[in-house]
């Protein structure tokens, strides 16, 4: 593990502590209130960030060991994240942090253990998007997913 990795893993779990920290302290009045980004309710955004990690890690670990992208769309991972809303329209709060939970240090794992080379290896995530890094997917899509649905919550809860 090279100090980049080390400093992308840090970032992405701080990112991951202070959604598992939200998610913790969350009300069930919170969890069910509709997101105005998502139009989902909080816990299915919750459960949908912990379902990013291992997906996302996923595309990270394919980039940097340069093996064959799997030819997503914008609209196929639209299709996908609204199934995933209607088949978790009920997940627990206990589920869906302990999903965070697990897939955040999966996710942790697979960033920690890229080399440079491998941080630097690029492909392009989406078809006919232009080809990006594993550092810039790490940076721009992992942490970024947190961070976008974690502000989305927070606007709709109050927390902080």
């Amino acid at each position: 593990m090279g100090t980049r990795a080390e400093e992308l893993a840090r970032k992405f779990d701080e990112a991951s502590r202070e959604m598992n920290r939200l998610v913790e302290g969350l009300s069930d009045a919170d969890w069910k209130k509709v997101t105005s980004a998502e139009k989902w309710p909080v816990g299915v955004v919750a459960h949908h960030v912990a379902e990013g990690h291992a997906n996302i890690s996923g595309l990270v670990h394919l980039v940097a060991k340069a093996q064959p992208m799997p030819g997503l769309t914008m609209d196929m991972i639209h299709a996908n994240n609204a199934a995933h809303a209607e088949a978790h329209a009920d997940v627990t709060k206990a589920a869906a942090l302990a999903l965070l939970k697990a897939n955040g240090e999966k996710a942790s794992a697979v960033v920690r253990g890229l080399t440079d080379v491998e941080l630097d290896r690029s492909a392009s995530v989406l078809v006919g998007m232009p080809a990006m890094t594993a550092a810039q997917a790490i940076e721009g899509i992992l942490i970024n997913h947190v961070k976008e649905h974690l502000g989305s919550i927070r606007a709709t809860t109050g927390a902080k």
